[in-house]
């Protein structure tokens, strides 16, 4: 039965996608020369990500904290990452910002045609001039007032506890002067773990935004001590105590 479930999900996944492209094609077209940094394309973004969690009974999702969010604010944002769910359930905030995500998601036809419209940022792993370009890039959006969503992991968990984070966003923020906005996500690793693509049934899942911290409170602060600060704060709002088994289909 969950097999069955999954292909029809993954199905509605890909038909929705095929006929909504050309309709972020349309807004791109018509708000393109109003909206430079293309905020009413990342709205319609966030709506045909959303529909997947709302059209799926197996996936209620808890936002809680949205109004810690300013939303004349340009945030880094940083989360944990534990399936693909991740990225569907981030866009339930409903703010604006611009994804640092690796280059091959932007070559998954209609979704990732559709986050080069948005001018979502690529980053080629293990290719340091593409990490220099990407972080270029970051500092470019951010001074336009583009807040930049970023999983410091760098890849899903495989077992649902946290791994380790790199630094580069962070070395964004200090760079930049931009407060930093943690997220908490937790129950994507049990709907649907890194390996496979079966879902697994119903699981609870909840985006809890942090408080946001200042760059006053972390000027003073090197990379490796501000990275190992923020993923406490990550850690301490997430129960690591019960992670979740890895799924088999």
């Amino acid at each position: 039965m969950r097999v069955l479930f999954s292909a029809l999900f993954w199905a509605f996944l890909s038909a929705t996608s095929i006929a909504l492209f050309p309709v972020a094609l349309i807004v791109w077209a018509v708000t393109r020369p109003f909206d430079r940094r293309l905020r009413v394309l990342h709205l319609f973004t966030c709506f045909w990500a959303s529909l997947y969690t709302w059209a799926n009974p197996a996936w209620p999702v808890a936002v809680i904290g949205r109004e810690k969010m300013a939303r004349d604010e340009a945030y880094v944002i940083v989360a944990n990452h534990l399936s693909l769910l991740d990225i569907l359930v981030l866009f339930r905030l409903f703010r604006h910002y611009k994804w640092v995500s690796k280059v091959e998601n932007f070559r998954i036809p209609f979704i990732g045609w559709n986050m080069r419209l948005n001018g979502y940022i690529a980053l080629r792993r293990g290719d340091r001039s593409s990490v220099v370009q990407m972080m270029r890039q970051c500092l470019t959006a951010l001074a336009q007032g583009s807040s930049i969503m970023m999983f410091p992991e760098g890849t899903r968990s495989p077992d649902g506890r946290m791994r380790s984070f790199k630094t580069g966003a962070f070395e964004i923020a200090l760079a930049a002067k931009r407060p930093i906005l943690p997220i908490a996500i937790e129950g994507t690793a049990r709907a649907l773990p890194k390996r496979g693509f079966v879902l697994q049934g119903r699981h609870p899942i909840r985006v809890t935004v942090l408080d946001p911290l200042p760059y006053a409170a972390f000027a003073g602060d090197g990379e490796d001590a501000l990275t190992a600060r923020v993923r406490a704060l990550i850690a301490s709002a997430i129960d690591e105590k019960d992670p979740p088994p890895v799924a088999t289909a």
